[in-house]
Parts: C-alpha cells; sequence; structure tokens
C-alpha cells in the first residue's frame, strides 16, 4: 500500500494517490489528468476509482475527463446528483483497492452528499481518513454553502456536529487525517499550515472537537465570522456537477501566441480582458493601459475567482517567458475556460511597437513614513477584515479587495490614495483595479504592512464599538 498527497499551495488544496496490488484509486483530483496518469503509469497501477468527498466548490475537479481516459469509476457520497455517470455510494459501503478496502462515511454538513473515505489496510486496520472539507487540520468546513430552500447554514452546522460525533471522532486516535485544504482556502476560517495528522492530536487541538462541546456551542462556533463565499464557488459547484471538459481542450484554445496587433484588437474591440500575471515590481514599473495585476507567484487562482465575476469572460494575458501554459492551466483550475491567447514575446514586443505603456507610484515603506510625517494622508488598507482589527495604521480606511469593486462609490477621485495591504502583492492588484477605472492618483506602499511595522508610523487594533468604556 502507499499514499501520496499531492498539494497544490495555489489553492491549498490536496488530493491523494492510493495504490495497492497493481490497483490505484485518486480522491480529489484537480483539473489535469496527465499528472495522476503519468505516476499510474510509472508505477504500472490500473487507476480503478476515482472517489470526490463532495462537490467542490473552489476548484474545479478532472473527475470526467480522468474517468474517460483511465477507465476509472467516478464514486460520489449518498445523494450526490450530476449530470454524468458516476457510482452514488451508499454509508458504510466498501470499495476494495487491491488488497486495501476504502469505506464510506456518509458526513454531511460542509454539503449534503459530503463522504469521508475511510482506507483500512491490508491487516484489516483502519488506517487512515481522507476527509474532504468536512475536518480540516485546525478547523472543519464552512456550513453555509449548501444552503437550500428553508435548510439554513444552522441546519448543516448540525449535521456537521453529528457527522463528526458519530462518524469521525469514534475511529481510533491513530487514524491520520488527510484533508482536502490546509492553511489559504476560503473553504474554512482558521486552517493549520499543517496537511494531515493524527485523529488523535486533532481531539486534543482541534476547537470544533471539543469532548464536551454540545450541539449549540458547535453551531456557534463554527458559523462566527464567516465572511461571504468568493462569488466564483456556485459557478465551481455547476460545473463540477455537469463535467468540465478536459484541460487539453482548454489549453489548445489559451495557450496560443497573440502578435501585438491581434493583441491590442482583442482588448480594444472584442471585449478581451488583459490580465497581467508578472511579478507586482514588473507591472509596477511598466504595464498595457487597463491591464488587471493578478501575480502568478501570488494567491493567483483564487483571487482570479474572487475579482473577475464571468467565468465565461474572454481573457488574453501577459507573462513571463515560460510560463503560458502554467497561466491558462491554472485560471482553468477555477473555472476560467475562455482564456484566447498571450501576448508573443511580453511587454518588451509591445513596447517595440511604440504602443502605450502606464506605471504605478510605488514608494518604500521609510518613504511613507517621511510623507505622513508631513502632512495627512488618505490611506488604504485592502487587507480582510481580521487583519486590519488585529493592527493597523491609524486613521487607515479599510476596504478588503474581495469587496472592492462593490465598495467603489467610497473612493473620490480627486483624492490621492496610499494603498497597502501586508507584504505588496493584494496592494498591486488593487491599484490595477482602481486605475483601469480611471483612478490615477495612486500610491503603492512597497512591501505593505509587514515593512510598516518596522518604521515609527502609529499603528492601532480595532476595539468593537460595544466593548467600549
Amino acid at each position: 500500500m502507499n499514499i501520496e498527497q499531492i498539494y497544490t499551495g495555489c489553492l491549498a488544496q490536496g488530493a491523494y494517490f492510493i495504490e495497492s496490488d497493481g490497483e490505484a484509486a485518486i480522491i480529489d483530483p484537480l483539473r489535469e489528468s496527465e499528472p495522476y496518469l503519468k505516476k499510474a503509469q510509472k508505477n504500472g497501477v490500473k487507476i480503478k476509482y476515482i472517489f470526490e468527498t463532495h462537490f467542490h466548490a473552489d476548484f474545479v475537479s478532472g473527475h470526467v475527463d480522468l474517468a474517460q481516459k483511465s477507465g476509472g469509476k467516478i464514486v460520489y457520497g449518498p445523494g450526490a446528483k450530476a449530470n454524468f455517470d458516476f457510482h452514488e455510494a451508499k454509508d458504510g459501503e466498501v470499495f476494495e483497492l487491491g488488497k486495501v478496502k476504502i469505506k464510506v462515511l456518509h458526513t454531511p454538513g460542509h454539503t449534503l452528499e459530503s463522504s469521508t473515505y475511510l482506507l483500512i489496510d491490508e491487516a484489516g486496520k483502519e488506517h487512515a481518513i481522507f476527509s474532504g472539507d468536512t475536518l480540516f487540520i485546525g478547523d472543519v468546513g464552512r456550513p453555509d454553502l449548501a444552503q437550500k430552500g428553508t435548510m439554513t447554514q444552522d441546519d448543516l452546522a448540525g449535521m456537521l456536529y453529528d457527522s463528526l460525533r458519530n462518524k469521525i471522532m469514534t475511529l481510533p486516535d491513530e487514524v491520520i487525517v488527510y484533508p482536502a485544504h490546509g492553511a489559504g482556502s476560503a473553504c474554512g476560517k482558521n486552517m493549520s499550515k499543517e496537511t494531515w495528522d493524527l485523529l488523535g492530536n486533532q481531539k486534543k487541538t482541534n476547537y470544533a472537537l471539543r469532548a464536551n462541546m454540545t450541539k449549540e456551542e458547535f453551531i456557534k462556533e463554527v458559523t462566527d465570522g464567516l465572511l461571504p463565499p468568493p462569488q466564483y464557488f456556485a459557478q465551481n459547484v455547476a460545473m463540477n456537477k455537469a463535467g468540465a471538459v478536459g484541460l487539453d481542450k482548454v489549453l489548445k484554445k489559451g495557450n496560443v501566441p497573440l502578435d501585438v496587433e491581434t493583441f491590442e484588437a482583442m482588448a480594444n474591440h472584442e471585449g478581451a480582458l488583459v490580465l497581467d500575471t508578472r511579478h507586482q515590481s514588473k507591472f509596477i514599473a511598466g504595464h498595457i493601459p487597463n491591464s488587471i495585476f493578478i501575480g502568478i507567484d501570488g494567491g493567483f487562482a483564487p483571487w482570479v475567482g474572487a475579482l473577475i465575476p464571468d467565468l465565461q469572460q474572454p481573457i488574453i494575458f501577459i507573462s513571463d517567458a515560460g510560463r503560458e501554459e502554467e497561466v491558462v492551466t491554472r485560471l482553468s483550475r477555477v473555472g476560467y475556460d475562455n482564456t484566447l491567447g498571450y501576448l508573443d514575446g511580453g511587454l518588451e514586443a509591445w513596447q517595440s511597437a511604440g504602443k502605450e505603456t502606464q506605471t504605478i507610484e510605488s514608494i518604500s515603506a521609510r518613504e511613507f513614513e517621511q510623507e505622513l510625517e508631513k502632512s495627512k494622508l488618505n490611506i488604504m488598507d485592502v487587507r480582510k477584515p481580521g487583519e486590519y482589527e488585529a493592527e493597523h495604521v491609524e486613521d487607515a480606511i479599510n476596504i478588503p479587495l474581495d469587496y472592492l469593486s462593490e465598495r467603489m462609490d467610497e473612493i473620490e477621485d480627486d483624492k490621492t490614495y496610499h494603498i497597502h495591504c501586508a507584504g505588496g502583492y493584494r496592494s498591486v492588484i488593487a491599484a490595477s483595479i482602481l486605475k483601469s477605472r480611471g483612478y490615477h492618483n495612486l500610491v503603492d506602499v512597497a512591501g505593505g504592512f509587514k515593512a510598516i511595522r518596522d518604521t515609527q508610523i502609529p499603528v492601532t487594533a480595532y476595539i468593537c464599538p460595544t466593548t467600549q468604556k
């Protein structure tokens, strides 16, 4: 028996490759099938099953394409409904894989069909659980994504409480927990950076698994502080239920070099969004007018999903040479399949053709400090509310990047705004969006709040008005 966790940092997502005696199972695969097929071929095993813990909201699965290419059977938990052929497992159903067994534990709460897969080894010992979004390391799945009709997030949270207590916490402490996500995912609130743990440790350290916790306490703590889910979540669920096309078709359409004239025509006359995926320092130094920056080396796919509302939006992009296929692949992981090509030769080709470029003013935290000493500034903090409330620059306004478009009316075009985030990535995204919409009096604070903390700029913590005395 062999278990391999295939972790993708950009999505904070864990897929799993399990093999035993010539047979393999994949759990929660990403969009691209080729890595799993190559691994199976290299190891001399046949993919027998493709297990999905639930209909994912934060990425598009490649289950249908992988099944077609491998012959593996797609398996979902009880109650799953989809537009493709799959096996709807029963609670307690056991699947044989070589010399091991995989048992289905129906664990609704995150979604109604959510299931945990229990791996039983060659000796009949309960070895590991693949818990999907039911149980994370340090947290549990959010219960607000599958609300329908009269069913509320509290109802789902109650189901999750029962699932954890009746199906998971009854397992031996030495069982290994392999979740679908780690820190950075929007599928939970407080996930650990660790990507696996022993169940016994989680019983001791995970707030949601406290031994004497009542259902009412669980519901309150699990639902407290939940931010609205990113807008692309519902669209990804729909794609996963319908069965997305294979990545090879998306690459054929999107991994296409475009000359300057064609690229410009698509941007100006065909409604294509120009996406600049280079490092923020390069974007600041020079970029195509009206282009949006979301760097490939940051939280690329989730930020694309959060900020580009239409999955059918035509996209053309600029990238560093050699990373074009990576950009198309990572866009497709969150459902953006309408990529039409990239600027051949990059920004250098654009400039060589005599086309206009723009820049963004950027200053260091020390320069920011010096400007603050001279006069009052309009400071925009684009971090998440929790980051801002923990500590922020005095008099800074908090407009989280996720909600920038909705709060655009709060920004005055005759004022200059000094924008910062935590480290300098999100602030440039914000500046690019504002600049594309006609706001030009913008100053990026390089290094963000991390760099600001090394200065003498006054900072303060947020105090809830209800606790003030």
